[in-house]
């Protein structure tokens, strides 16, 4: 519900705050009084056009502020999917702020927010209908959204059905269209898939055998290089001349075994040179045999090099390493297992598609019985409704087609007809309805639907266009219906309407300090009295306006529905 809408330097508003009650919050005041810049204001904190044209002072800022109580748990729900939270109290805050540059910011609660955004939350919260948005009824695409929104869980469950197998439907179409190829398409495919797979499994590689090959490759290249300093090493430790370590050590040890046969304190030094000993003739056999191991013949090395550029070729075409490649090779044999019976594979997708298309083709006219069934019990209300809003010999009903392709909302097209005098044909809504008409159909959609409708507030503004007498106290009536179920915040020039108000707003234009601005105050039981009266008699209130107005005003207490 709208608790609060504040304004500030907007057009002839300087600064007003309007309180607002449950029920139908009245609004009435002298054409000009500035009726219409609160509405727009309304408008502009919804998502409208703000213009610093409308600026009072381009020196400050224009605001307009609509707090709001949310104590609907659907509603709660989808602002929190929104990540929208009202504070600890239910509040949500939603400005809109302009400066004198033409710069705007927006925010819900102390967050800046895109016009998007602000445009979504604020449609869940409250509903404006000027005259401007009365030709949404003029889209036939809503006059299904209005049906099915009557319907409640009859048509919402059944559209869900349907959804599910529309999106299962178009999947499937999907993948026809995109696995549909000709033969000859198909026979190339299969034949780079037979060229892939036969050149990887000739390969016929094994795991790890890359980097065996590289590192046994860097060794052939390096060989001359290795084997030219491994011989000036064991030039230097082997055997063959008296410099080398090993005959050195070998005379040691000849001299080291006499000196310890002198003396046994040399015994444990003399092991040790033997230990030394040893550990060269180790090396130098280790060594020996690796120089023999690195001959390598050119057969060999031209073996290994063939062999890297295979595993290397492969690589550069299926993946980085042999484990890539084998995953590709699984990956062309199952691809080319599957165009193999391709057509055998088309068969079910298709023999799938005909079982979910026909299973989506019976939801469908479910829903659609359904939805026809609905729209007569619907129609007849509406009908029922335009008859109590003075539209006496009225006839309206609704019309379906059936589209040529499935949507996710099923196959049907419908659309309102409406004929409002006796023996004129029935047409298009669209067609025939003039602005004050559509008023009034709008008004009886509303209460045939206000205990569906989530929105929590609802704004009238220009609903008493053309209208009078006992029109106008069937709108009034209509008005109090809406009320029980959402609040109703309405503009309105005549009595009948006003005289209905849970609570009565009067807007004023006065001149302060050579200035003239708009104000607002919430009546009493006698200022509306008085009000009423000047809706009934003009700018001359007598005493007899009083005592009608004090009768409209007991006659609307007493007709309103609890």
């Amino acid at each position: 519900m709208l608790l609060n809408m504040h304004i500030k330097n907007i057009a002839l508003i300087n600064e007003i705050d309007i309180n607002l009650d449950k029920g139908l919050n009245i609004l009435t005041g002298e054409t000009g009084a500035g009726k219409s810049i609160i509405i727009g204001s309304l408008g502009i904190c919804l998502g409208g056009k703000f213009s610093k044209e409308l600026l009072r002072d381009e020196t400050q800022d224009g605001l307009v502020e609509l707090m709001f109580s949310v104590d609907n748990e659907d509603i709660r729900t989808e602002l929190e999917a929104m990540e929208i939270y009202p504070d600890e109290d239910d509040i949500i805050l939603i400005s809109r702020r302009i400066n004198g540059i033409g710069k705007t910011i927006n925010r819900i609660n102390d967050n800046t927010v895109t016009i998007g955004k602000l445009k979504e939350v604020a449609g869940l919260l409250i509903d404006l209908h000027a005259q401007h948005e009365q030709q949404t009824l003029l889209k036939v695409s809503k006059h299904m959204e209005i049906l099915d929104r009557f319907g409640g869980d009859n048509i919402s469950v059944l559209k869900l059905e349907v959804a599910d197998l529309y999106n299962q439907y178009t999947k499937i179409k999907q993948e026809l269209e995109n696995e549909s190829i000709d033969q000859a398409e198909k026979n190339r495919q299969m034949d780079f898939l037979t060229f892939q797979i036969n050149e990887i499994e000739k390969a016929n590689l094994k795991l790890g055998e890359d980097e065996e090959l590289e590192s046994l490759y860097k060794k052939v290249i390096n060989s001359k290089e290795i084997l030219t300093s491994a011989s000036d090493v064991y030039s230097l430790t082997g055997y063959g001349s008296n410099s080398t370590a090993s005959e050195q050590i070998g005379r040691a040890l000849m001299q080291m075994k006499r000196m310890s046969e002198l003396d046994e304190d040399l015994k444990s030094t003399y092991d040790t040179l033997v230990d030394i000993d040893s550990m060269l003739n180790d090396f130098n056999r280790e060594l020996s045999q690796y120089m023999d191991s690195m001959e390598f013949d050119d057969d060999e090395f031209r073996s290994i090099e063939t062999r890297l550029d295979t595993i290397n070729t492969l690589k550069s075409k299926y993946g980085r390493t042999i484990e890539d490649i084998n995953c590709s090779l699984d990956s062309f044999k199952a691809e080319l297992e599957r165009l193999v019976s391709f057509d055998e594979y088309m068969g079910k997708l298709k023999e799938k598609l005909n079982h979910i298309e026909a299973k989506l083709d019976n939801k469908c006219k479910e829903l659609s019985a359904k939805r026809k069934e609905i729209a007569v019990e619907m129609c007849k209300l509406i009908k029922d409704a335009l008859f109590e809003l003075n539209f006496m010999s009225v006839e309206f009903e609704m019309k379906f087609q059936e589209l040529e392709k499935y949507t996710v909302s099923g196959k049907d097209y419908a659309e309102f007809y409406i004929s409002t005098n006796v023996g004129e044909t029935i047409k298009p809504l669209s067609h025939v309805a003039s602005g004050g008409e559509l008023s009034r159909v709008m008004l009886a959609l509303k209460s045939c639907i206000a205990n569906l409708d989530a929105t929590p507030s609802l704004v009238f503004d220009e609903i008493d266009v053309g209208i009078s007498g006992r029109t106008a106290q069937a709108v009034a009536e209509k008005m109090s219906v809406i009320g029980r179920h959402h609040q109703v915040i309405c503009i309105t020039h005549l009595p009948q309407i006003a005289a209905m108000a849970d609570t009565h707003y009067l807007i004023e234009k006065n001149v302060e300090n050579n200035k003239t601005i708009t104000s607002i105050m919430r009546l009493n039981k006698d200022d509306e009295i008085n009000e009423i009266a000047r809706l009934i008699g003009g700018a001359e209130i007598t005493e007899a306006t009083i005592a009608s107005a004090k009768e409209m005003k007991g006659l609307a207490d007493r007709t309103k529905i609890y």
